[in-house]
């Protein structure tokens, strides 16, 4: 049998910092506030002059290095976002122009909002094991700071830049072992950028093309529907909570991940947490999660990691994976 197994990991955050201090000058805000309802002290935001694009690439380029394999090798490329370079073409696609990836291999990038890696890796992963590619490239990148409004104070201490990167290969060995993706348009008012192509400008009022969010309703659903995916993840794969040993979540709050791993009966220092040095970083949070843990030795080689992820949409999603 054929598996998606993970070869290497890479991430990069810019290299300006934005400390909560900095935040209370903006708005009506206190380091203590932020901290004890997101768990966030600071984070990360792009260079005037990066791009989605200029992120995923070093992610991208360090995750091929630990792989120990050339872009020429990869055959596809899937990227999480939902601050792409432009409307088209795809960042994926400029990702493979600047990794000089073989022309002809297939790139594309996937819009799930947070939960974008995971659906990114869930496509990969089905490419693999269809056999319609062998060596992939999964990216989440984000430039979240692009769309935040830096006057609301509800959502601009929550977000920050970054890019994570895995390669996926072929491999006879349990790698991915099931994904699980899901969607509810439904609460599309609760969490949504009110702008589009054929949604623009000229028909919106205040600050259009920025992020809103009813935090307080969001949080409700997340908490409830991540309890319900990690059931869902273990039963398909008729395990129990205590087989899992890393929980590898999306960064959006400290409050929401204490959730989930008290649903699966996990201590906390078993939980990759970076929410409170990255902030959320949307698509690009649990890549680089993973890859901070990979890197300092925390997570080995045979052990089971839970991803899981709750965007805008809703979308929500899991991976189990043995590493």
């Amino acid at each position: 049998m054929t598996y998606a197994s993970i070869k290497g990991t890479g991430g990069y955050l810019p290299e300006r910092v934005v400390t909560n201090a900095e935040l209370e000058r903006l708005v009506d805000t206190s380091d203590r506030w932020i901290q004890e309802r997101t768990g966030i002290r600071e984070r990360r935001i792009v260079g005037e002059d990066q791009t989605c694009c200029d992120l995923a690439v070093i992610a991208a380029s360090r995750a091929l290095d630990a792989a120990g394999m050339k872009p020429s090798d990869i055959d596809l490329v899937t990227l999480g976002t939902c601050t792409p370079d432009r409307v088209f073409p795809s960042t994926a696609c400029l990702v493979q122009r600047e990794l000089g990836i073989t022309p002809g291999a297939v790139a594309f990038d996937v819009g799930a909002a947070c939960s974008g890696f995971v659906f990114a890796l869930d496509v990969a992963n089905r490419f693999i094991l269809t056999g319609g590619a062998r060596r992939a490239l999964v990216i989440g990148a984000e430039t979240m700071s692009r769309i935040i409004d830096w006057t609301d104070r509800g959502t601009c201490v929550l977000f920050g830049d970054g890019a994570g990167a895995l390669v996926l290969e072929a491999d006879d060995t349990p790698g991915i072992l099931s994904t699980h993706l899901h969607t509810d348009g439904s609460f599309e008012d609760l969490l949504n950028v009110p702008w589009g192509v054929s949604q623009g400008y000229d028909k919106l009022e205040g600050s259009a093309g920025k992020l809103k969010m009813r935090g307080n309703e969001v949080f409700r659903v997340a908490v409830r529907t991540l309890g319900r995916i990690v059931d869902e993840t273990l039963e398909a794969n008729g395990l129990n909570k205590r087989d899992v040993d890393w929980l590898i979540p999306h960064q959006a709050n400290i409050r929401i991940i204490q959730a989930t791993a008290k649903k699966l009966g996990l201590p906390m220092d078993r939980v990759v947490q970076t929410v409170a040095e990255h902030g959320n970083t949307s698509a690009a949070s649990i890549p680089l999660a993973l890859d901070t843990a990979v890197r300092d030795g925390r997570i080995k080689r045979g052990e089971l990691l839970l991803l899981e992820a709750f965007g805008g949409g809703f979308t929500w999603g899991s991976a189990l994976i043995r590493y």
